[in-house]
């Protein structure tokens, strides 16, 4: 058995087949976000329709509860704590999460990955973080049989990378929407060395070229060119140069791409 497929609806929003099995993503839908501008199309509703719903952490770029509302009536699995802290969240059918935890749900065998991001949503959960009550950022590896899958979250580069076990598909992120990156996000070239880390066969970059600030383009134009243009073309640079043995993906928007055959 192996991953059969996996597309890219923008951000970091994936749908990802294995097994006979869909699992998305931290969905996100909407054409505007507080200040941010949808790039892209506004992603069909099948887009979140799934068996099981990750959501990395609780930023409104990643755990958005109008999109979640449309995943329909599948387990979400959501950082541990999180039903609390966000009104509206404990009526959809939550499974709170935390790093460590291994579990099965609708078929999908989950281990739940510490990542380093500052996953605060509001005035009362960066009083949690001071406080170190926050509902931690988390990362995915997701298996059904033997086809595995990592998806990291939102993070920076981290030493036990190494200590997950190989995996068919790596889901990594590689830019973000300004006007800065930081440390606890990965850059293309960090994204590589990571799906190296984990013995991928096939790596799929997300997070990057989909929403950017009202006015930040024209403000800012050489942070837009290198953290929403030009993401894509380092990512598969930065994996010739380091002989991935993976494959490098970018898909179009909305691209399904079936993961058959040997990676190349």
């Amino acid at each position: 058995m192996s991953v059969e497929a996996v597309t890219w609806w923008g951000h970091a929003t994936t749908t990802i087949e294995l097994g006979g099995v869909r699992v998305v993503t931290d969905p996100l839908l909407p054409r505007r976000l507080y200040h941010l501008r949808r790039a892209l199309p506004e992603p069909p509703r099948e887009a979140v329709a799934g068996d099981v719903v990750l959501v990395s952490h609780l930023h409104h770029d990643h755990l958005h509860l109008p999109s979640l509302r449309q995943c329909g009536r599948v387990p979400l699995l959501v950082p541990r704590g999180a039903s609390a802290l966000v009104p509206g969240l404990a009526a959809l059918d939550v499974v709170e999460v935390a790093p460590g935890d291994r579990l099965t749900v609708a078929g999908v065998d989950v281990e739940v990955l510490a990542a380093s991001h500052d996953g605060t949503r509001d005035k009362v959960t960066h009083r949690l973080a001071r406080r170190r009550e926050m509902p931690p950022a988390l990362g995915f590896r997701f298996a059904v049989g033997d086809a595995a899958v990592w998806y990291p979250g939102d993070t920076g580069v981290r030493p036990d990378f190494a200590d997950v076990d190989p995996v068919d598909l790596a889901v990594v992120p590689i830019g973000g929407w300004g006007p800065t990156l930081g440390d606890d996000h990965l850059d293309p070239e960090q994204a590589v060395a990571a799906a190296a880390a984990v013995g991928a066969r096939w790596a799929i970059a997300v997070h990057y070229g989909t929403y950017w600030p009202l006015a930040l383009r024209r403000l800012s134009p050489a942070n837009h060119h290198r953290l929403f243009v030009t993401p894509p073309q380092r990512f598969h640079e930065a994996a010739d140069a380091a002989g991935l043995a993976a494959t490098p993906l970018t898909p179009a928007f909305g691209e399904r791409v079936p993961l058959t055959g040997p990676a190349a």
